[in-house]
Formats: structure tokens, sequence, C-alpha cells
């Protein structure tokens, strides 16, 4: 990954206050680059009847389908769970895999430019299926409803603490521990530039999940889906950032110009447009394939961070995907 001298001095800089002053770092970068306006390490605590009172405050809607994501997401997960195993040689020799899940686990949920309480679902839950003891969140200071939407998110994901702090700041405070945020066994969730040098610099003294890019997603259709999910498919991804990428591949031009005249149609509706649009303009890409096979040739070599196979026969693209 390469980046900016100065990004990298600027989070080595910050990763070292916060080691050292603890609690006091952490309120100063909180206040200078989120405008929190806290006077003490107090105002960043978001306690339990706080989490309760945002998941009440949201809509019914809201809040159901929060509860209908968790549900899937757990679902989902504890299909992965792990089991311990051993077995016995013939000379009486045992050998096997013990499976414990970690004792506390940070969550960064991002919130620079949005509040993504579904990012809260997908982060947390996976830590609570796995019987992580202790689940410690922070987010970027939240404002207004949205707010409420992450808060209502970890409520309902059975998040231990919340911190409103982000940042280079938080992964530091994660790490280390300050008087405040305790110290993780490992950090899972994306972030910025800040975010993923920081998580970069203090890999090896805590774990992480990884070192993530801009958002990308490639969409492969057989053009018997509805175009307008498609296009909010693309979005959906293009949304997070400028730098994210959203491909389409088809194998039918026709269902090409479909799901371009829903992109057009559909994005002056979309609260985050700029973003789309510059997403889609710089890094968006609509493929016409000769067939399937030649669609998942395109897919391997993009090997894109989430794949959508929309298609009659899904089972026999995803025996083409490798990456």
């Amino acid at each position: 990954m390469l980046v900016a001298d100065e990004v990298n001095k600027a989070v080595s800089d910050i990763i070292r206050r916060v080691r050292s002053q603890g609690d006091r770092a952490v309120l100063d970068y909180t206040n200078q680059f989120d405008g929190l306006g806290a006077t003490s390490s107090a105002d960043l605590i978001v306690t339990t009847e706080q989490l309760q009172a945002a998941l009440a405050r949201v809509s019914e809607n809201q809040r159901l389908a929060l509860s209908h994501a968790a549900e899937r997401i757990r679902n989902y997960h504890e299909k992965q769970k792990q089991s311990s195993w051993r077995y016995e040689e013939a000379d009486g020799s045992i050998y096997g895999q013990k499976v414990s899940p970690l004792s506390r686990v940070g969550v960064y949920v991002p919130g620079g430019k949005a509040n993504y309480p579904s990012s809260m679902l997908m982060l947390a839950i996976p830590a609570q299926v796995a019987g992580v003891k202790e689940i410690v969140a922070t987010v970027p200071t939240p404002y207004g409803d949205d707010g409420n939407l992450v808060f209502a998110a970890a409520a309902l994901a059975g998040v231990t603490k919340v911190f409103t702090v982000g940042g280079a700041q938080a992964i530091a405070a994660l790490t280390y521990g300050t008087e405040t945020i305790p110290r993780v066994d490992k950090i899972t969730g994306p972030g910025n530039i800040y975010v993923t040098v920081a998580k970069k610099q203090v890999y090896g003294e805590v774990g992480i999940d990884m070192i993530a890019g801009p958002s990308e997603l490639t969409v492969i259709c057989d053009g018997k889906t509805d175009p307008d999910w498609v296009a909010m498919d693309l979005f959906s991804q293009a949304e997070h950032d400028e730098q994210a990428q959203s491909i389409f591949i088809t194998t039918d031009a026709e269902f090409l110009k479909q799901v371009k005249s829903s992109i057009d149609k559909l994005l002056p509706r979309m609260e985050r447009r700029e973003i789309i649009e510059a997403s889609l303009r710089n890094r968006g890409l609509l493929i016409l394939a000769d067939d399937l096979a030649t669609a998942a040739r395109a897919s391997n070599l993009i090997a894109p961070e989430h794949l959508e196979v929309s298609v009659e026969d899904p089972e026999h693209v995803l025996g083409m995907i490798e990456n």
C-alpha cells in the first residue's frame, strides 16, 4: 500500500501521543477532528441506557429493518462457526485444534462521510456469534437521526461498550488502552486512509482483520433481474467513497442499456448522489461479455471484494470463479 509520507508521519504521531497520554490525547484529537466539544473522557462514552433509548427512538420500520438484517447476519455467521477437534494416533499421541473465542474485540464503525448502522451489525454480530465476551465499538461522532440508527444497531448487536471516537486515535486507543477505553485483542472494521494506516502500524501489537481499501463490487447478471435492483446494488458500494469501484457485467446488450437507464433514473433520488456519481464516473464500468464464461474470466481478473451473481444457474457461474 503506497501512502504519502505525511500521512504515515501524522498517524505515527497520533499513535505515539495516545499511547503516552491516553484519554487526554484521545479527547484532544476527537475535539480537533470531529468537533465534538467534549470536556472530559466521560463525554465519549455512550451508555447502555443511551443505546436502548436510541433503539426506542427510531421508527418502527427502521427497527424492523435493523432486526431483520441482524437476524439474517446472525444466521449466516452461525454457519461459519468452527469447532474444536482432536484425534489419537496408535501410539497414544493426541493431536487436534482448540477453537476459543477472543476475550475482547474492538469494532471500528466508519462514520466520516456517513453513518453506517449496517457496519455495526456486520462487525459486532459475528463477534457475538463467535462467543466474544466483550465487544467494544468506536464510532466517529455520529449526528442526528443517523447517529440514532448506529446506536440502535449497537443495541441490537449486543455491543458491550461504545465510544464516540474515530480516526487513528481510536485505533491507538483500542490497541494500547487508555484510562477509559479498554485494550482489545483484535480490531475489525474499515475506515479512511488514516484508520487503514493506523491498523497497519499497530499490527503485531494487536490483531487486525485486514488492510482494507475502497469498497469494490462486481455484479454478473444474465438479464433476468430487475434492472432497478442492479442499479441500487451498484449504488450500495459506490456511495461509500468516490474511490469505490462498482462494475456490472452482463451477456445481454439490451439489459445493459436498461441498467444504464435505471442508473440515470434513480441517481437523482439518492441522498449521496455526488459521491455515487463521482465513484461511477471514476471507477465504474458496464461490461458486455460474449457469454457467462467470459464474464467469469473478467471477474477473476478484477478479483472484487464483493461479487454478486444474479443468473438463472448461479452454481454454474460460481464453479468458474477463482478470485
